[in-house]
């Protein structure tokens, strides 16, 4: 009986450093998929400017419709984040969960790219979470026009983000107008005019 008791405690110990472990990996595989996701939308982005004269989107329907409706996304699910819980859909309405925004902060839908003035610094695409307690979101592929859109510390639809997406919600991942991607600490994303961060403006203003 000794030895049983032994034995579970032993395994009960296991568990208790395996668990956290576990934990960690499957967050940071979420990470590299939500990264992956950035990836794929900046890429049919990028394609989609090369074929509009470098017009960022039309602004008769959402971007994330012509984006999808063409031939640069044949998927709704890349639109969806790994650490959106909502359940899939292919349908293109109300329930399909939409999870990335483009920067609204200068109404860049319908206008040309040059309009970014410096695209190294610039976000693009980021998640674009619901003011809750937990990460979450309320997008939709039937959003309003221009579609899902994201502005800095806040997002649309659903207000003011409470942290990032990872990381115990210190971290978030961006993509930037040059198409590259960062795995941003949520201070930096969040960073005010009024900060000491030198390029807060750039990144959210073009």
């Amino acid at each position: 009986m000794i030895e049983l008791l032994l034995v579970i405690a032993v395994i009960g110990v296991l568990a208790a450093i395996a668990y956290p472990v576990f934990i960690g990996i499957l967050e940071r595989a979420k990470a590299t998929k939500d990264m992956n996701n950035l990836r794929q939308i900046g890429i049919a982005t990028q394609l989609y400017l090369n074929d509009n004269d470098g017009a960022l989107f039309s602004t008769a329907t959402s971007w994330m419709s012509q984006l999808h409706q063409t031939k640069y996304l044949s998927s709704w699910n890349v639109f969806q984040s790994p650490f959106d819980t909502r359940p899939p859909s292919e349908l293109g309405d109300v329930s399909t969960p939409i999870s990335y925004g483009i920067n609204g902060t200068a109404n860049l839908v319908g206008t040309s790219v040059d309009k970014i003035s410096q695209p190294t610094i610039f976000i693009l695409f980021a998640p674009a979470q619901a003011s809750t307690a937990t990460v979450t979101f309320q997008g939709t592929a039937l959003t309003g026009l221009p579609g899902v859109t994201v502005l800095q510390a806040a997002s649309a639809p659903g207000g003011a983000a409470l942290g990032g997406t990872h990381s115990s919600r210190r971290k978030v991942n961006a993509l930037f107008a040059d198409l590259h991607l960062e795995n941003m600490e949520w201070s930096v994303f969040t960073n005010t005019p009024a900060g000491s961060d030198p390029s807060v403006a750039q990144r959210w203003t073009p």
